[in-house]
């Protein structure tokens, strides 16, 4: 099936690991137990240690790079690619929590299979390769990383009682054809099917919110960016809203669809890290840079983006030096 430009990211997916360092350190310490053993379910014990801990890229101290990626699998499908990946600044020494995105159809050197696009390095070889890929054309070391399945996004919507967006009219049709075609099947539910009626700020259930968040040939690029910018932010404010009582619901509801190189004492760590920033805002940048890359259709490989290795600093200094480009 051809591949067009605007692309489907389910970026709303990418913000778990921040979810996961609120729900652990919000417990009281007499629940670490029931935690630890919560946490220790969605270990990926085929995660290759000596990648993540090799410093041969751009690393400095206080500074952690945590992977993050949403995989597109759907019922059936043995083999999938990860549709959205970002990579989750925690910075310390700057006191600030960064997102750049990485465009799925950025043109790499995926070792061992020439140049692709990224997208297809989780497929050709899991979380291992999408890191090692990572790493080598980006200059970057990864310290860590987490996959989601983005069938959670769905009932982590539902479990927080929905996110608030502000939906233009013209993204109603597309919204409603997702509903229509995918996403309210995807979700189980046997109720009556509930599309978008009217444009403006509005709650979103599970599946009209991953509808909007994989609206892609509606606009632009940057009005899909603005699209997953507010489903993160939708994200974010309802955990923040969320009772203690529901926590534990919320915690079940995300870990099954999850696996991460981190065991419990690192994302608890982690946790610590971030709260100890005090203020939860995320700068983001997406990568390749609109004015250093070209896209071009190729032969056989479809719509591909390339960049300039010069960018390459731009994207170092935001994350490592804390400047917006």
């Amino acid at each position: 099936m051809a591949r067009r430009k605007e692309k489907k990211e389910n970026s709303g997916l990418k913000t778990l690991v921040i979810f996961l360092a609120i729900l652990v350190i919000a417990f009281p310490a007499a629940a670490f137990g029931y935690i630890y053993f919560k946490l220790n379910v969605m270990h990926d014990s085929t995660a290759d240690e000596s990648i993540l801990n090799e410093t041969n890229f751009q690393s400095e101290k206080g500074i952690t790079n945590i992977l993050l990626a949403g995989t597109d699998g759907r019922p059936g499908e043995k083999n999938s690619r990860s549709d959205a990946m970002m990579i989750l600044t925690v910075d310390s020494k700057n006191k600030s929590l960064k997102l750049t995105s990485l465009n799925r159809d950025t043109y790499v050197n995926i070792p061992g299979y020439g140049e692709q696009k990224l997208t297809h390095a989780y497929a050709y070889g899991g979380a291992n390769l999408l890191v090692e890929t990572i790493e080598n054309n980006f200059e970057i070391d990864i310290q860590n990383y987490a996959v989601v399945d983005f069938y959670s996004f769905m009932d982590i919507v539902d479990t927080l009682g929905g996110v608030e967006v502000d939906v233009h009219e013209n993204e109603i049709s597309e919204i409603n054809k997702f509903i229509r075609n995918e996403t309210y099947k995807w979700s189980g539910e046997t109720g009556p099917m509930q599309l978008v009626e009217h444009s403006g700020v509005q709650k979103l259930n599970g599946y009209q919110t991953l509808s909007y968040a994989r609206i892609r040939k509606n606009d632009s690029t940057q009005e899909r960016d603005r699209r997953q910018r507010q489903v993160i932010e939708g994200l974010m404010n309802g955990v923040k809203d969320l009772p203690v009582t529901k926590y534990p619901k919320l915690l079940d509801t995300i870990l099954p669809y999850v696996k991460t190189n981190m065991k419990p004492t690192e994302i608890i760590s982690l946790a610590g890290k971030i709260l100890g920033i005090g203020n939860l805002s995320i700068s983001q940048i997406e990568f390749p840079l609109a004015n250093y890359s070209t896209s071009v259709t190729l032969p056989g490989k479809g719509f591909i983006i390339k960049f300039d290795e010069s960018s390459l600093n731009i994207l170092h200094d935001f994350i490592f030096k804390n400047i917006i480009p």
